[in-house]
Order: C-alpha cells, then sequence, then structure tokens
C-alpha cells in the first residue's frame, strides 16, 4: 500500500525541485505540495498522510506552528523539518514538535531514506491508540532528582558541560532526547557518536542550557502514578546492561562504532517501559505486581495487555527521532533476536545476551541454574554457545564496577 507524504514549503521552486528530486518514487509514496501552512492543513484536512515534510521559515503559519496544529490534529503523522534556515531560537521551538531535521540542500539519498525509515516504522505499532501516543511523545519521563542535578549544575556561574554530559548519561530518557537532537543534520555534528558524554559535549552548553532551562525538553516523571523506585529499578538496570554490552563488544574485538552502538543500545534497551507506565499507570502496575508475584515473561505480559511491547515502542521512538538502525533494531528486538536474521555478531545480540545476564546476576537463577532468556539457537548459529561461561564472567565484573561507581 502506498504511503501518503505531504511536503509544505512557500517557494514552488522548491517543490518543483523535490517533485524532480523525488520522481522515482512515486510508485510508492503518494505525494501532495502545498505552498503554506494554512494549505497543508486544509489538504490534510480531507486525507490522511503519514509524513509531513515541512520548511521552517513561511509567511503567516512557520513551520512550526504548522507541526503544533499536525501534532494536535493528527497525533499519528511523522513531522519532519526540512529547512535551510539555521535560526537557533526556531529550531529549538521545533524540538518539542519535530520528530526529525534535516538541513537544505539535501540530496535525493537522505530525502528518500529518512522518509521511507519514518515509513517503515508505522508497520511497527499496529495498536493505533499507541501510535498516537508515542508519535505525540516529545520525551520519555524521567527521574526528577536527576533532572533537577541537571539545572543545578546549568544554573551554576561556570557550568561544566562534561558534568552535564555524565549526569544525562546515567538517565536513558535525557540520553535518547539528546541522542535525538544531536542525529539532526541541523547542528552539524558527525554521524557517528560515541556515547551521550559526547553528544552533550557537541552540542554545547550555548544548546544545552536553553533546551534544559527554557525549552523543557525533558520530561520529569510523575511519582503519583507509579512509585519512582520502579522508573530507578529500569534505568539502573539499563545503564547496566549497556556497560556490559559495551564490554562484551570490546572482548569480541568489535570495530569502535559497532561496539559504541551496542553500548547506547544497552542503555536504551528499555526505554519503552516508562512510556507505558507513565501512559498507563494503573494497568502497568497490576502488570508489575503479577511478575513480580508469579514471575514469567514481562514482554509477554505486556503483549497480552496492550498487543505490543516495550521493545516495540522503544524503538518505535528511537526510529521517529532518527537514531542509528543498528540501535533501533537492537532495542526492538533484543527479547526476540530470532525474528531478526544476522549472520555475525551484531550490537543486537549483544544487548540479548547483557539484557539477560544483568538481570540474572541481579535476580535469582532458575531452579536449574539456566540464564534466562537467552536465545541459545542464535547462539549456535554463530558458533557463540561457548562464549557464555565467559560473557557471564565479564558481566559480573562489569557489575561489580557499576556498584561501586
Amino acid at each position: 500500500m502506498k504511503k501518503h507524504i505531504l511536503f509544505v514549503d512557500d517557494e514552488s521552486n522548491v517543490l518543483q525541485g523535490l517533485k524532480r528530486m523525488l520522481r522515482g518514487m512515486r510508485h510508492e509514496w503518494n505525494m501532495v505540495f502545498a505552498e503554506s501552512g494554512t494549505a497543508a492543513l486544509e489538504t490534510m484536512a480531507e486525507q490522511d498522510f503519514d509524513v509531513v515534510v515541512t520548511d521552517m521559515r513561511m509567511p503567516e503559519m512557520n513551520g512550526v506552528e504548522l507541526l503544533e496544529e499536525v501534532k494536535k490534529r493528527h497525533p499519528e503523522t511523522v513531522r519532519i523539518v526540512l529547512s535551510g534556515h539555521s535560526d537557533t531560537k526556531l529550531i529549538l521551538k521545533s524540538v518539542r514538535v519535530a520528530h526529525q531535521y534535516i538541513s537544505k540542500p539535501t540530496d535525493a539519498g537522505e530525502l528518500k531514506d529518512k522518509i521511507s525509515r519514518s515509513c517503515a516504522l508505522l508497520d511497527l505499532l499496529q495498536n493505533k491508540r499507541l501510535l498516537q501516543l508515542v508519535s505525540n511523545l516529545e520525551a520519555v519521563p524521567t527521574l526528577p532528582e536527576v533532572y533537577m542535578q541537571v539545572v543545578e549544575e546549568l544554573e551554576k556561574e561556570e557550568p561544566a558541560i562534561g558534568r552535564v554530559g555524565r549526569i544525562i548519561s546515567r538517565d536513558p530518557a535525557m540520553a535518547a532526547k539528546v541522542l535525538q537532537l544531536v542525529n539532526s543534520s541541523f547542528f552539524g555534528i558527525p554521524r557517528h557518536i560515541e556515547s551521550p558524554v559526547q553528544a552533550v559535549t557537541l552540542l554545547g552548553l550555548d544548546t544545552v542550557k536553553p533546551l534544559v532551562l527554557a525549552v523543557e525538553v525533558f520530561s520529569k516523571f510523575d511519582s503519583k502514578k507509579i512509585p519512582s523506585r520502579d522508573l530507578e529499578r529500569i534505568w539502573d538496570h539499563s545503564v547496566k546492561a549497556g556497560a556490559v554490552a559495551q564490554a562484551l563488544a570490546k572482548d569480541e574485538g568489535l570495530d569502535k562504532s559497532l561496539t559504541d552502538d551496542a553500548c547506547m543500545a544497552g542503555l536504551l534497551h528499555d526505554l519503552g517501559k516508562p512510556v507505558l507506565m507513565d501512559n498507563f499507570p494503573e494497568d502497568y502496575s497490576k502488570i508489575l505486581r503479577t511478575y513480580r508475584k508469579s514471575g514469567g515473561s514481562l514482554y509477554h505480559m505486556e503483549h497480552e495487555a496492550f498487543g505490543v511491547s516495550h521493545a516495540e515502542i522503544g524503538a518505535y521512538l528511537l526510529g521517529l527521532w532518527g537514531l542509528p538502525e543498528n540501535i533501533v533494531e537492537a532495542v526492538g528486538f533484543h527479547h526476540t533476536p530470532d525474528q531478526c536474521p544476522f549472520k555475525t555478531l551484531t550490537p543486537l545480540l549483544l544487548v540479548h545476551v547483557a539484557n539477560a545476564l544483568t538481570q540474572a546476576e541481579a535476580e535469582d537463577r532458575n531452579e536449574d541454574g539456566l540464564i534466562p532468556e537467552i536465545d541459545a539457537v542464535c547462539l549456535e548459529r554463530l558458533g557463540l554457545e561457548d562464549r557464555l561461561p565467559g560473557w557471564t564472567v565479564i558481566c559480573r565484573e562489569v557489575m561489580d564496577m557499576e556498584s561501586e561507581g
């Protein structure tokens, strides 16, 4: 089925250029072109669109104002900014409403790739209610005390960007939002980012400070819905899983890029859990109580309750925000690596193993001593089944270091 894409720009020559550039996609996309925000909203009132791509600076209604309306009226639509303007204030305003940002001039390949990935993601969440919910998210809830640590540092007379980065790197929700920004082409930052600390450093205080203090890009977790200790457990596990995945990648001799991706994917792999916790507090509390009382698979309990799990929700959100495919894939399939065929050791398999190992070390193993949830078939397919004892030792060492640190 064709996807419906709406392009909005007040310059007709730009729209004509986009038509020529994307002519080869006409068999896959139904493309409509509007010369103003008002015309775009009128068009969207008549038919549904999967993706809207808009310029930033337009008369009467700018790109931010348009996307604010799209967000309210059509929350399931993917919102992309394609602009040649680099007005920092306007860009920062768009952070709360745009999923991705592309700078002009752009080549056909990049634009096709961004839109195609966004369209593919729409098929990941079949539940329309959850699709609208996740598409509307501005940020994932973070712990209030961690948020305050960032604010306190930024309000100092001479804040230390390194310390801000280190605080953010311990909170997956904050790290994800920073990675969304640093992956946009507006800031002219290299594609490969090795860590959230590096991402914050590259963005710089002039960008990070207004984002946190003025735009309030981070969302504080409402402890009245679910006790903050539940979120603390998730984030503690996530930080450890990221560190373990990184250590395993290094031990296996993966190159730096894959090692960094494994670390960040491990850090972000449970990002979908606080989304469910924050939006369905009563239902998710029941699921957590059942899980803690009787054990079993939280992943399958989520599927039974919502028709989707935290893995798909996290992958959809990160893909929507333009994070690298290795990370999105690892988050989406970290419970089901067999659904994503691979022939070499990938960040996905490392995060799958790191997630299970850290859980096993944090809790009692089952009676037969097996580590839960590791897909033995995937390990055997790659000839890695004999690595598990050594990986377990590495996991214990990393977790000891994380606990001490």
